[in-house]
């Protein structure tokens, strides 16, 4: 039976708040998740039945520190696979929960250490996004040169990124807020994604578009597969056999492969973000 790919999770950021609850069902190798729709489902997470842990967060230091025996409880399975997300605004009224960038740039080191090889993390710059602040329009775009030279000197080869999709919650959010969101024109995007592909070109970095394969068109740009079953089997230890298959559960341009999903959206997140499809915890 091929092992299945665990996904640690898209719905909430489970390392930074939930890691107490997320070491308890690796070390009992079995959750009880709460899906999108209320039904709950058993995930098996015993080592023989998966082919690795695919770990999402905007702060790992829960994992680097060892709180909660999070990075113990993680040794017994083939491969781990991170994707962090480093937009350049966290601490901002945008991502008020989330650490500084600089913070979160630092843990890179001990991560390709946990994980034992760069090549199991993949950054992302995601979403790009754009606001008015009285008559200037602002943009995260600019820090991106920052996270490009980090990747790419630390031998990070992948980086993800995408617009803000602001979804019927998220503008209600944003309404409420006060925040002055700005959705450019898609040829606006595409040349700001040309001006990212330069910078990641430079660095050696590879960039790849989530969900929005129009950016395919600029040179440089590859759709994305933030879990690719293809690249997780090259990486595993023994090569051994993922899923291909097309997560259907996701969006229609997602390339995301198949994976089990342990999060769920009853796992309210603090990080705030004021863009987010899922279910933040506004403070």
């Amino acid at each position: 039976m091929q092992k299945k790919v665990v996904s640690a999770s898209r719905r909430t950021d489970l390392v930074a708040f939930f890691p107490g609850w997320l070491a308890e069902v690796l070390e009992r190798e079995e959750a009880r998740v709460c899906g999108p729709s209320g039904r709950v489902y058993p995930a098996d997470l015993r080592p023989a039945s998966v082919h690795t842990i695919v770990l999402w967060s905007k702060d790992f230091s829960n994992l680097t520190k060892n709180q909660h025996g999070l990075r113990d409880s993680l040794e017994k399975y083939d491969q781990t696979y991170f994707l962090f997300t480093i937009t350049g605004l966290g601490g901002s009224f945008i991502e008020r929960g989330v650490q500084p960038p600089a913070a979160a740039l630092s843990q890179l080191p001990t991560l390709i250490e946990i994980a034992g090889s760069a090549k199991r993390i993949s950054v992302r710059f995601d979403p790009v996004i754009y606001w008015k602040d009285g008559d200037h329009l602002k943009t995260n775009l600019e820090f991106f040169e920052e996270v490009a030279e980090h990747a790419g000197r630390l031998g990070i080869e992948d980086i993800r990124m995408s617009f803000t999709q602001w979804y019927g919650k998220a503008l209600r959010r944003a309404r409420k807020s006060g925040f002055s969101y700005v959705d450019p024109p898609q040829d606006e995007k595409m040349e700001a994604a040309r001006r990212l592909a330069e910078i990641a070109g430079k660095r050696g970095v590879r960039l790849f578009a989530c969900s929005q394969n129009f950016l395919t068109r600029v040179p440089g740009i590859q759709a994305s597969s933030c879990i690719d079953g293809r690249l997780l089997q090259e990486l595993h230890p023994r090569q051994e056999a993922a899923s291909s298959a097309k997560d259907k559960s996701q969006r229609p341009e997602c390339g995301c492969t198949e994976s089990v999903d342990i999060g769920s959206y009853t796992q309210s997140c603090p990080h705030c973000c004021l863009y987010c499809y899922a279910n933040p915890k506004i403070f």
